[in-house]
């Protein structure tokens, strides 16, 4: 492990006026000209830099990134490894089309995939450009290799914006609102949800009753794939219970179907290990991955056992900017800094640091649950002495810490859900600092 890279800005939280500023002002009124509104941001302030574990807007405020673009810059949004990698591709050629003329970048971050996801066998990937596309074509693999149609997925799933992967999101607002008819033969069914299932209610259980209804409404003989995120992302950053995931695999392999885990939020080092399944010793079929992959360039891919990704016929997967050189370049770079900075070991620190601050505020007031693995957590908002989803709460906490200059984002189907994804880089001080303005906010709100 070597020692990182010092970060370019400086890594302090700090308000130099209003928020957002004039400039900020400016440009959202040139937005509102010409951006669609359908666009929504969660901050009102531009960005003009960022490095490390900080946001510098136009204004000249500095935020701590409890977000880091949804989980995609990991090792930070202007890593140096991934910027030299970047520089240099870029010199070379900018585009060829893989399906044209090939070139190595793409075979090597294929190589690394097969390397770093869970499963001793034979693999083979393909690459694309965001989450959905992944996920969308993890589907095609599934169907084709068996032959079959049904595809299962679960409460609280996000799997994206196309039209397959909204059929296969849970959430209706915002992503999937008027947006109908979606794509068939997806069958929802009911996830391990521990804050919420009945109490004592293992794994085990919640796969049984999950895959009760998958044997009586779909049929096992009828299912291509059972496709999960090992920690669900947008639907609560929920941790299913331990054995639930083991299951849902054994039934795949009994029944001929294809687990596919959607690995997009949560891997590559996010939870404290290179994917969220290795948490569970589960081994999937197919893996698809996306966000935290190349360091903030777009690419996603899908990686999964050789025989199921060699069953489509040529060129039945590609797309014309699938596995782009410079995404490539980048990709190769993050995973370098991954391996280089320890940054493993650093989800596995910031989980450590998150849980000591805030423990003492869970069960207290509006904060139900603190969940989540490494350095994707997740504080669910309740009203207090219930169950019952707070979503005034969450997005109370979220304002108020923007306020004074921390970004959090917040999540969950019923929108009760804080959640936590601060860069895999950014200083201990840094993120206790962000805490600290956290935990003020949750005081504030009993």
């Amino acid at each position: 492990m070597t020692t990182p890279t010092s970060p370019r800005l400086e890594q302090v939280r700090r308000l130099v006026g209003p928020v957002p500023g004039p400039r900020s002002t400016e440009l959202a009124a040139r937005r509102s000209k010409a951006v669609s509104s359908a666009i929504a941001s969660t901050m009102p302030v531009y960005a003009a830099d960022a490095d490390g574990g900080v946001i510098l807007d136009v204004d000249g405020n500095t935020f701590i990134d409890f977000g880091t673009g949804i989980a995609v810059t990991s090792v930070g949004a202007s890593n140096p490894r991934v910027v030299a990698a970047v520089q240099e591709a870029v010199t070379h050629f900018t585009h060829t089309c893989f399906m044209i003329t090939p070139y190595e970048g793409y075979v090597r971050v294929c190589e690394e995939l097969a390397a770093r996801t869970p499963g001793d066998f034979a693999k083979k990937a393909a690459l694309f450009n965001s989450g959905a596309e992944a996920v969308e074509n993890a589907v095609k693999v599934a169907r084709v290799y068996t032959k079959r149609d049904a595809i299962v997925v679960f409460d609280h799933a996000y799997h994206g914006r196309t039209n397959l992967t909204m059929a296969m999101t849970s959430k209706v607002m915002p992503y999937k609102q008027g947006f109908g008819p979606f794509a068939g033969e997806v069958y929802r069914v009911p996830t391990s949800y521990p804050f919420r299932d009945p109490e004592g209610m293992t794994g085990a259980e919640a796969a049984r009753r999950a895959l009760m209804l998958v044997d009586k409404q779909v049929g096992a003989g009828n299912v291509a794939a059972i496709v999960i995120e090992p920690i669900m992302g947008e639907g609560g950053f929920i941790v299913p219970a331990e054995g639930f995931l083991a299951e849902l695999a054994a039934w795949c392999r009994a029944n001929g179907a294809v687990f596919i885990a959607d690995e997009v939020q949560a891997g590559f080092a996010r939870t404290g290990a290179w994917f969220a399944s290795e948490h569970d010793g589960v081994v999937p079929d197919v893996v698809v991955v996306a966000k935290g992959l190349a360091g903030g360039m777009p690419l996603s891919g899908v990686v999964g056992r050789a025989e199921i990704m060699d069953s489509v016929h040529p060129s039945g997967l590609g797309g014309t900017y699938g596995g782009n050189p410079v995404a490539c370049a980048a990709s190769l770079a993050a995973i370098e800094a991954v391996e280089a900075e320890g940054l493993i070991v650093k989800a596995q620190r910031i989980e450590a640091v998150v849980r000591e601050v805030l423990a003492d505020q869970v069960g207290v007031g509006v904060l139900g649950e603190l969940r989540g693995r490494g350095a994707m957590l997740a504080l669910e908002f309740v009203v207090p002495g219930t169950r019952e989803p707070h979503p005034d709460a969450a997005r109370a906490v979220a304002q108020a810490c923007l306020a004074e200059g921390v970004l959090i984002l917040t999540c969950g189907t019923f929108g009760n859900i804080v959640r936590l994804l601060p860069p895999l880089v950014i200083g201990e001080d840094v993120l206790r600092d962000g805490l600290g303005v956290l935990r003020g906010a949750l005081i504030a709100q009993r």
